[in-house]
């Protein structure tokens, strides 16, 4: 599993928060370092965050933002960090077997809980949509996938306990909030399993059989709205997608048709030349294309598109970081995608006109 105490947490909030975490990356074991951009308008709903100025001005900013410490209270390597909808409370989780929540805010930061019930390092943190309530879901080398609800402010329980898997669980991921209270999970085991809540409060789960079978790393949802939504007529189904890598070095798209999950491209994506260690599929606003970042132990970013479904997937390298690459996150609307690599850099990268990718800035500690 990854040692690195670097992570990247990027999100750019909805138009109506004023405040929103740009960036998160751990310096050490137990501090984090935060920066914070605070918007005092509202855009409105036609200013897209592709309008010409909106890169310059966020450049700027990140160049010119102050940074804040945080002290997580843990005990051992933090492995992740999760950002809340609102952009005011931070998950962490900790090889000390734990979970804490933190409120912050940009000029301080407090504890607020500290999760039990893992028996082994917590490696991945995820926030359900705001819409279900507060919750939270971990996955541990333990097997366990465990999701949290909070009853009273910052009062938190187990909600329920997923031990299907049969060795550590690696990534977790919740699916876009317009198909459902849904869950994917990923393991050493091979196996990737998706929960999903009935309206009784119980839980269906389907699983994908040896999805990687040497383990499975990494998940990520596609966006529920169908390429080419907004340019072709009339409305499309919700797609229900996902991506995953694995340690036999590919990455692979799986779509639920007709109650099973399928794997979705052929053959499985195939550049990387050593484990895949994330995945993210980029927000697309119904744009007629999907694309994929995957992170490598090789050193290298790939940047996988297809233009409609039942086409090739054609794979890019947008980098070669020399050194391996942990994580890959898209900005909301899906132009810009950070790259955190070993050497504790945090670089943000955009598609030229000419598609090539170019990067655009470096985000200092």
């Amino acid at each position: 599993m990854n040692k690195t105490t670097t992570l990247l947490l990027f999100l750019f909030s909805h138009f109506s928060v004023s405040q929103f975490l740009s960036f998160l990356f751990v310096r050490s074991h137990l501090t984090l370092t935060v920066k914070f951009v605070s918007r005092h308008r509202r855009r409105s709903s036609g200013h897209c965050l592709w309008f010409p100025h909106f890169l310059s001005l966020l450049l700027l900013l990140l160049r010119n933002m102050p940074s804040q410490k945080v002290e997580t209270g843990h005990q051992d390597t933090v492995h992740d960090v999760a950002m809340d909808y609102y952009g005011k409370r931070l998950a962490t989780a900790s090889s000390d077997h734990t979970i804490k929540i933190i409120g912050v805010s940009n000029t301080a930061s407090q504890h607020l809980a500290t999760l039990t019930g893992h028996q082994g390092p917590v490696w991945q943190v995820a926030w359900a949509h705001p819409k279900f309530g507060s919750l939270l879901a971990s996955c541990s080398y333990d097997g366990r996938v465990i999701v949290w609800k909070e009853g009273n402010q910052n009062e938190w329980t187990q909600a329920h306990v997923f031990d299907d898997h049969k060795s550590s669980v690696n990534s977790v991921a919740w699916a876009p909030h317009e198909l459902g209270l849904c869950l994917a999970c990923g393991s050493s085991d091979g196996n990737i399993s998706v929960v999903t809540a009935r309206a009784d409060g119980g839980w269906d789960t389907a699983r994908i059989d040896q999805a990687h079978p040497v383990g499975v790393t990494s998940v990520s949802w596609a966006p529920s709205m169908a390429p080419g939504a907004l340019v072709g007529g009339g409305l499309l189904d919700p797609v229900q997608k996902l991506c995953s890598g694995g340690c036999d070095n590919t990455v692979k798209v799986w779509k639920l048709n007709n109650g099973l999950w399928k794997m979705d491209c052929f053959p499985a994506l195939q550049m990387h030349m050593d484990w895949v260690r994330d995945v993210a599929w980029a927000p697309n606003l119904g744009l007629p294309k999907s694309t994929i970042a995957s992170a490598s132990q090789d050193g290298k970013v790939i940047i996988w598109t297809v233009a409609k479904d039942g086409d090739q997937w054609e794979g890019k390298v947008l980098n070669d970081f020399k050194t391996p690459v942990w994580r890959v996150s898209w900005s909301l609307t899906g132009n810009i995608l950070a790259v955190a690599d070993g050497n504790n850099n945090v670089t943000l990268w955009k598609e030229a006109v000419d598609g090539e990718w170019q990067q655009v800035t470096t985000v200092e500690p």
